[in-house]
């Protein structure tokens, strides 16, 4: 087993944990929404009242609505339409209302761009297949809903970084573009800071999971997908989220013809390693995921 280390979970506080604090406060991450904060206390109540939940998320417009066309996609297929905030919450269930309802606050924490709505648009399409094949594979410990919100939280460092820096498009596409070194190497070597921390960093303070702001920090390291054996449950999914958003970007890739990078000749033989995928079900999974990947974005 490898092991995975980070100086910023040391007990011991550091120069580098000081000036990454300081980075993150310079650069500024979008606090977590109140309302996403009372979503959450709700959904982790032992019994929720979802009248309660529903008159929370009704208050604010946009997320009502976005959480009733989430809920009538195809992705869920329900046999009937929800027309209000309560049957979307029971036909999508609560754990995973709460999560889209976050990825629905993220998005409205930036501003609107063609740049940001591409990016949203690959994320959404990213997150949606990672739920389906987490549904498809059926491996112990990954569900459909992490490796939905994994699929639309990993990247959100980058809409910081996008917002705060106007060169760090120039960066993003250099990095995009490297074959060798790691992403997140191109980022640091710029700015002394990357997407990947940042977005561990805001996964941390809208409450997501352990094991997705540890994936969201490590999705760009080899050495996190090579973990096949762990005592540690948390980091064991954190490597399996990385590898199923990894080849969910892949493939959106590849069968739309959209933003390749250097990230699957990189990653993609230690990701199907992870995922115990062979080539015969990869061609199949090919097929099968086209349908999903091609699909319009909720």
């Amino acid at each position: 087993m490898k092991n995975i280390s980070n100086s910023k979970n040391s007990s011991a506080p550091s120069d580098m944990d000081h000036m990454f604090e300081l980075s993150i406060k310079k650069i500024g991450i979008p606090p977590c929404p109140a309302i996403l904060i009372r979503v959450i206390d709700e959904t982790n109540k032992d019994e929720p009242d979802y009248l309660h939940l529903a008159s929370i998320i009704n208050a604010d417009v946009a997320l009502s609505a976005g959480l009733i066309k989430i809920a009538n996609s195809v992705y869920f297929g329900a046999r009937q339409r929800a027309r209000s905030v309560r049957e979307a919450l029971a036909i999508i269930g609560l754990k995973v209302a709460s999560r889209a309802i976050a990825g629905i606050a993220l998005r409205q924490a930036f501003p609107h761009s063609p740049v940001m709505e591409r990016f949203w648009d690959g994320s959404a399409r990213i997150a949606r297949l990672s739920g389906w094949m987490a549904q498809q594979l059926n491996l112990p410990g990954l569900t459909p809903e992490d490796a939905y919100t994994f699929g639309l939280f990993r990247d959100c460092g980058i809409p910081v970084l996008l917002n705060y820096s106007p060169g760090y498009e120039a960066i993003l596409l250099k990095a995009n573009n490297e074959p060798q070194l790691r992403f997140t190497s191109i980022e640091d070597a710029a700015i002394q800071i990357n997407h990947a921390d940042i977005g561990s960093k805001l996964a941390q303070d809208w409450r997501l999971p352990a094991e997705i702001h540890l994936a969201i920090r490590q999705h760009h390291e080899l050495k996190i997908l090579d973990i096949v054996e762990t005592r540690l449950p948390h980091i064991l999914l954190s490597s399996r989220l990385i590898a199923l958003a990894q080849l969910s970007e892949h493939i959106v890739q590849r069968q739309l013809k959209l933003s390749f990078t250097q990230e699957w000749p990189k990653l993609g033989s230690a990701c199907l390693q992870q995922l115990d995928i062979s080539d015969e079900q990869l061609d199949q999974i090919y097929n099968d995921a086209q349908p999903v990947a091609a699909a319009t974005v909720d």
